[in-house]
């Protein structure tokens, strides 16, 4: 006799139902609520990007017209016969003051930065009395407007003139915008430092007998250049920008190429087309800084906001 048992079959699966992706709306994507926002959004950046190109294209156009035959009403037109002479003239003018000007920026960028970078590893890692107070003195130097202080400042810049006669023109402007430049540059190597520099590295540097000054110099000078590039764009640009010391403290023959660029607008009869050329070659070099180092700009700011 033999006994024969049913195989037990296992029951089907019913099938996963299909998991749908909501946006931060709660719509699905691909609905029309969706679809109206990403819309409106384009939309608006199509808006702002033109709203900024459009001066930029104003003066592109405006530096390619022959010397008289600019107007107002003619701003928008494309040059009917194209002329270089505006580019000839104005970098004729302008080329040695953009000399200075890049003197300028790369001193100021480079010993603002270094400055910087010391204080900031001082304030970050060495906890001495006072510390806190000195920290926000510093920073209280980032908030005193330079117009305030542009009386005074001319006065000791004249009785430093008068004792050292060199120190005049580029020198004179080299010092201040490092000295102003300090407190933003202190903050940014402070906050860097207090994060994305290891404790422990620090600890292991002590207990081998190395002291604060080999610590920065071997340990966290090699690991700073995220904090590096954004303080040295930072103060190149501002140097290379700036108009208001240059005009207490320079002139004509020894200023940046903001004075010169302001000298190259005035005038009873100005020349729009060298104007325009002007503007744009004098922008140059801080437009590309940021084309070629922006990327490394946006990662240094990021850089130690978080452990």
């Amino acid at each position: 006799m033999t006994a024969t048992t049913d195989a037990v079959l296992p029951e089907p699966l019913e099938p996963i139902p299909e998991v749908r992706r909501y946006t931060s709306t709660g719509r699905a994507p691909g609905t029309r609520g969706s679809l109206l926002s990403r819309s409106v959004r384009y939309g608006l950046l199509i808006a702002f990007t033109l709203a900024i190109l459009m001066p930029l294209y104003v003066l592109l156009v405006t530096s390619f017209k022959p010397t008289g035959g600019v107007s107002t009403a003619e701003a928008w037109t494309l040059p009917s016969q194209f002329s270089a002479d505006g580019w000839r003239s104005a970098m004729e003018r302008l080329a040695p003051s953009m000399g200075r000007s890049l003197i300028l920026g790369v001193m100021v960028a480079i010993l603002s930065s270094m400055l910087g970078s010391m204080n900031g590893f001082v304030f970050s890692r060495w906890r001495f009395p006072g510390a806190q107070t000195v920290f926000t003195l510093f920073l209280f130097g980032m908030f005193i407007p330079y117009q305030a202080v542009m009386i005074p400042l001319t006065g000791m810049m004249l009785s430093a003139e008068q004792a050292v006669p060199w120190f005049t023109g580029i020198a004179k402007l080299i010092v201040v915008h490092t000295i102003f430049g300090i407190p933003i540059c202190t903050l940014i190597f402070r906050n860097y430092y207090a994060t994305a520099v290891p404790n422990d590295i620090l600890e292991a540097a002590k207990i081998d007998g190395a002291g604060m000054w080999r610590i920065y110099r071997s340990i966290v000078l090699p690991i700073s250049a995220p904090a590096f590039v954004v303080a040295l764009i930072w103060q190149f640009t501002s140097a290379w920008n700036d108009f208001l010391f240059a005009l207490f403290l320079t002139n004509r023959n020894n200023g940046p190429v903001t004075f010169m660029l302001n000298e190259l607008a005035g005038g009873q009869n100005p020349d729009y087309p060298q104007i325009m050329a002007g503007v744009l070659i004098a922008s140059l070099p801080t437009l590309l800084v940021y084309i070629l180092l922006g990327r490394y700009f946006i990662g240094g700011l990021m850089s130690g906001s978080v452990k």
